[in-house]
């Protein structure tokens, strides 16, 4: 039945057209975007899923950076450690120098005296980012003897999260230390033994100058080498500690690499646009709307052949 109160081919072309019409600013919307799920309303676990995604990619990306920063700081102490320990190598061997019988002491001690002050240049240099780990004062407000660098970021199947770090003992590795209570591998005092103690000299302090060749000025310049022996001792292991925590904070930074790529390939897989896909739905979609308004214009005009029939 024709009808001209109800024209059903022209609302069933006007609706597919419609609906085509829609398909086609949804792609037109991830090709202009690359984002099959770009609102809640595109898919809401999905995108649910990514935002938490994209979050935690942005806390790696930190932790990323914390571990650089951390890298660095372990490697100027540690590189300040290795210089440390050649310049009192020089003065284990001045000390030596000083061993034998007749020598100037006093022009010997000029030369301790300049490796004692690049000593203490060398610890009081050795920031990085406002930390130093050779030089400290333990007494100071807010002091810790535990470094920490964040190391890593985690969410459990709870939804919690949690931050990983990783610890520097301080303590092992600082050569000064300007607290009345405390002392650091070269201001500590040492025993005959060479051994750290409550009284006898420091690495840092000691002098020449004075000592004889007598038996008992003799056993303690023996003692000043024996002292320099255990203070190359114990930075050694300082330093062996840090190339082991640069060594992991390395290993780490690998990790997190891979695990940022990881996310990221998740995040896409969830609501990326396979740009092939939409370029040939595009062109589908175009063909339809064409071919939908030709429908649509040829559904309207068949109410114009209606008037022939009142023609005379």
């Amino acid at each position: 039945m024709n009808s001209i109160k109800t024209n059903s081919s022209a609302m069933t072309a006007l609706q597919s057209l419609q609906a085509t019409n829609k398909e086609l600013l949804q792609t037109q919307q991830r090709i202009s975007t690359g984002y099959r799920v770009g609102t809640a309303e595109d898919n809401a676990a999905y995108w649910s899923i990514a935002t938490t995604m994209r979050s935690d990619s942005k806390a790696l990306s930190t932790v990323r950076d914390a571990l650089g920063l951390g890298s660095a700081t372990v490697d100027v102490a540690y590189t300040s450690l290795e210089s440390a320990i050649d310049v009192v190598s020089e003065m284990k061997a001045k000390l030596v120098a000083a061993r034998e019988p007749g020598v100037d002491r006093v022009a010997i001690q000029r030369e301790l005296t300049e490796l004692q002050s690049q000593l203490q240049s060398i610890a009081n240099s050795s920031s990085f980012s406002g930390q130093n780990w050779l030089s400290v004062d333990s007494s100071a407000v807010g002091y810790n003897a535990t470094a920490s660098v964040v190391s890593s970021f985690s969410r459990a199947a709870d939804g919690t999260v949690s931050i990983g770090t990783i610890s520097i003992n301080v303590t092992n590795s600082k050569l000064y230390d300007a607290s009345a209570s405390a002392a650091g591998i070269l201001d500590a005092t040492r025993d005959a033994t060479g051994v750290v103690s409550t009284t006898g000299f420091s690495i840092s302090s000691l002098s020449i100058a004075s000592l004889t060749d007598s038996a008992t000025d003799i056993a303690t310049l023996e003692s000043y080498i024996k002292g320099a022996d255990k203070a190359i001792t114990e930075m050694a292991g300082a330093a062996t500690a840090l190339g082991s925590v640069k060594q992991r904070i390395g290993l780490q930074q690998e990790f997190v690499k891979m695990l940022l790529d990881s996310v990221e390939r998740g995040i896409s897989t969830l609501v990326d646009a396979d740009m092939n896909e939409e370029s040939t739905r595009l062109q589908a979609l175009q063909v339809q709307q064409q071919l939908g308004v030709q429908a649509l214009s040829i559904a309207n005009s068949s109410s114009q052949n209606i008037l022939s029939l009142f023609r005379q």
